[in-house]
């Protein structure tokens, strides 16, 4: 027998794992390990564990209905995962272990011992590319070493899909009659380990909802994504990263259907769509300097220098920021977004990580945590290769003197304020001519409802140079 492990690859469709573990007459059947105890030390927030889960339940019933079982097994830790699924494989006379690729580390040392484990009792394990359009180690230099500026990634990442292309693995087909499928709610083990299960109504689970959101995208907006992404209070992007995070979409799947909707592939900034694709790319960048980079995984700054640097961890002022009580307009309502939501917007996610880096000087290592903590769409990846370009100490970061206003960001990219008045309730009624400077207008209305600003930024800039600057000394 065949047996694929899902992981974070909760589709039918292009799932190479899935796609071989189902080839030939042979019978397969699938796999989702629940591990609590790892998640919460990885910090996974609890809105994505409802929304992975609530995705393995939707992924249940579909395989039940080709005939083919999804066994749940629960493990605390990472540790504990060889043990069991050599346990199962014997159980089942499981010949071929079929999984995607892992990028972290610590899973990547799970896949190692797992591996090791079953090749003792003669059951040979397939590591697939399920994550990325091309495979952490196809990009990399003249000198075959891993691009450490994003833009010659880019490049080279456009040249290499050129010559080699991808392939869209099909859904595999049914291969007997539908089978019962046991909600995970019903299941007393599952509920005793995870709490409580229902989802967010805000982000329905499946293949076809993530079809439809990237359908919507690409016929509403990708044309105008260019002008429009930065805007918080605008619908100007396509709201995926979850089901991306998840694997209920694959970047694959995303590049074909951006090809199909424009009849080409854009290959520079000149041509409509390729600010979309873009981002996919920088999706590929930050998950293959994960691989190629481990050290990464594991709080480390990709440049090792600024290990040096005298972060604070100021826990009075860490809170403030969390809480949305900065006493910045736009910064506040990111965050209280988050709280709220589970999800904020990307150019939110650069302007929050630059106020806790640059203004308050606290260390990246903590917003890291904290997003994870809190976001749906939560990837070790992308979201240490965002904190630690905003911090200045990642691939590609931007200059260390390069530092974000949060007023002037928030009188560009809210100029109405419209998003700052529907997240921080105190300014609800202010006019937009004070809404990104609200403290005088606060005043004069005899107000106190909203905090001062915890930093001077102008003060705080010069502070984050300094820091930076003495690592030259």
């Amino acid at each position: 027998m065949k047996l694929v492990w899902l992981r974070n690859d909760l589709r039918l469709a292009d799932n190479p794992a899935l796609r071989h573990a189902c080839a030939g007459d042979e019978p397969g059947a699938a796999l989702f390990i629940i591990s609590p105890t790892q998640w919460r030390q990885h910090k996974m927030a609890p809105i994505r564990q409802r929304f992975m889960l609530a995705q393995v339940d939707e992924l249940g019933r579909e395989l039940a209905a080709l005939g083919i079982p999804l066994h749940l097994l629960r493990v605390e830790t990472f540790a504990e995962a060889p043990a069991a699924l050599s346990d199962l494989c014997r159980e089942l006379g499981v010949t071929q272990l079929y999984a995607n690729q892992a990028i972290e580390i610590d899973e990547q040392r799970r896949d190692h011992a797992v591996s090791a484990v079953l090749a003792e009792q003669a059951v040979s394990c397939h590591w697939l590319n399920g994550c990325c359009v091309l495979p952490p180690g196809r990009v990399l230099t003249g000198s075959g070493e891993m691009f450490k500026v994003f833009t010659p990634f880019s490049r080279a990442w456009l040249k290499a899909l050129d010559e080699e292309g991808f392939v869209i693995h099909r859904a595999p087909t049914a291969r007997g009659e539908t089978l019962p499928w046991q909600p995970l709610a019903e299941r007393a083990w599952v509920d005793e380990a995870l709490g409580e299960l229902t989802p967010d109504p805000r982000w329905p689970v499946g293949e076809a909802e993530a079809q439809r959101r990237l359908n919507d995208f690409l016929e509403q907006a990708v044309l105008d994504y260019g002008e429009t992404r930065d805007f918080p209070a605008i619908a100007g992007t396509s709201v995926l990263s979850p089901y991306l995070a998840a694997g209920i979409i694959s970047p694959r799947q995303c590049v074909a259907a951006l090809q199909q909707r424009l009849g080409y592939r854009p290959q520079s900034k000149a041509q409509p769509g390729f600010v979309w694709l873009n981002e996919l790319i920088w999706r590929e960048f930050y998950r293959h300097l994960l691989v190629l980079i481990p050290t990464l995984s594991m709080n480390r700054p990709f440049k090792p220098e600024t290990a040096a640097l005298p972060w604070s961890w100021d826990p009075d002022a860490f809170a403030a920021w969390c809480e949305g009580r900065t006493g910045y307009p736009i910064v506040d309502a990111a965050m209280r977004c988050l709280n709220a939501t589970g999800w904020m917007h990307n150019r939110l996610r650069m302007i929050v990580a630059s106020f806790l880096t640059k203004d308050l000087h606290i260390h990246w290592r903590l917003g890291e945590d904290y997003f994870m903590s809190r976001l749906i769409d939560g990837d070790l990846a992308a979201n240490n290769g965002g904190w630690q370009w905003a911090a200045g100490t990642g691939a590609d970061a931007a200059p260390y003197f390069r530092v974000f206003n949060p007023t002037t960001q928030g009188q560009r990219f809210d100029p109405q304020g419209e998003f700052i008045r529907t997240w921080v309730t105190e300014l609800a009624d202010i006019p937009a001519a004070y809404v990104h400077q609200p403290h005088d207008w606060l005043r004069l209305k005899g107000r106190q409802d909203y905090p001062a600003p915890m930093v001077d930024h102008a003060v705080a800039r010069v502070r984050a140079i300094e820091m930076f600057r003495s690592l030259e000394k």
